[in-house]
C-alpha cells in the first residue's frame, strides 16, 4: 500500500506570493530569524485589506474583521488547523494579540466616505502598534518606539497614495507632511521596515506615476535601505 500524500508546502511558500512587489521586496532583508514573522504580520495586513476590498457591504467587512480579531485575541492552541496563515502566525510565541489594533484600524476605513480623521488616525494607529508589536516579537523591545514611528510614516504614505476620496488623501497628506524629521535607522532584523517605509514615502513624493513597483529604481532604493538602513 502507498503511503498517504503529505503536503509538503511551508506556510511561508503559500504566502509569499500573494505580497505586493513592495513588500516582497522588503522581506529579502529579513534575517532568517525574522522572516516568518515579518511575513506573517504582512501577509495578515493583506489578508485584510483584501476583505474590505471584496466585501460587497461594510456589513460583511466587519463579520469578517471580526473574526480575525477574536481568533488573534485567543491563545494559538485554539487556533483551527489547515489556515497558512494562522500557521505562520505561530512563529509570534504567543505574542499575536499585540496585532489586534491592526484588525481595528482596517475595520476603521468601513464607515461610509468621506472616512472622519478620527478613523484614518486609527488606521494608522494600528499599522504602528504592529510594527512595534514585531519589534518586540524579535527581542528588539528597544526599538519599539522607532519601529512604532516606521509604521506610523509607512501607513501614511501608503494610504495617501491608494485613498479614493480626494477630502480623505488631503487629511493623510497633511498628516503625512507633518511627520518631520529622517526615518529612524533600526537593526538587520527590522529592516524590512525601514524598506516599507522609504519606498512608501517615495512613492507619494513621487506621486505615483514615477515610481512604478518592481522598476530598477525601486529595486535599487530597496537594495540601499535593506543594506545601510536609510
Amino acid at each position: 500500500m502507498s503511503e498517504p500524500f503529505v503536503p509538503t508546502s511551508r506556510p511561508e511558500d503559500l504566502l509569499l506570493p500573494a505580497l505586493p512587489q513592495t513588500m516582497r521586496l522588503a522581506l529579502a532583508y529579513a534575517p532568517a530569524p525574522a522572516r516568518l514573522p515579518t511575513l506573517s504580520l504582512l501577509a495578515l495586513d493583506q489578508r485584510l485589506a483584501g476583505l474590505l476590498r471584496h466585501s460587497r457591504e461594510p456589513m460583511m467587512a466587519q463579520i469578517r474583521l471580526a473574526w480575525w480579531r477574536e481568533t488573534l485575541d485567543r491563545d494559538a492552541a485554539e487556533w483551527p488547523e489547515g489556515e497558512p496563515l494562522l500557521a505562520a502566525l505561530r512563529s509570534w510565541n504567543g505574542a499575536h494579540r499585540a496585532l489586534v489594533p491592526l484588525v481595528n484600524g482596517w475595520e476603521s476605513l468601513t464607515g461610509e466616505a468621506p472616512l472622519a480623521p478620527e478613523a484614518l488616525e486609527e488606521m494608522v494607529d494600528g499599522r504602528a502598534a504592529a510594527f512595534a508589536g514585531l519589534a518586540a516579537v524579535l527581542g528588539r523591545d528597544g526599538e519599539a518606539e522607532a519601529a512604532r514611528g516606521l509604521g506610523r510614516r509607512w501607513a501614511l504614505a501608503d494610504l495617501a497614495t491608494k485613498l479614493n476620496h480626494p477630502g480623505e488623501s488631503v487629511v493623510v497628506r497633511r498628516l503625512a507632511g507633518a511627520e518631520q524629521g529622517r526615518s529612524p535607522r533600526v537593526s538587520r532584523a527590522l529592516r524590512p521596515l525601514a524598506v516599507l517605509e522609504g519606498l512608501a514615502r517615495n512613492t507619494l513624493a513621487e506621486n505615483g506615476p514615477g515610481n512604478r513597483q518592481g522598476s530598477a529604481r525601486t529595486v535599487l532604493m530597496a537594495m540601499r535601505i535593506g543594506l545601510l538602513g536609510r
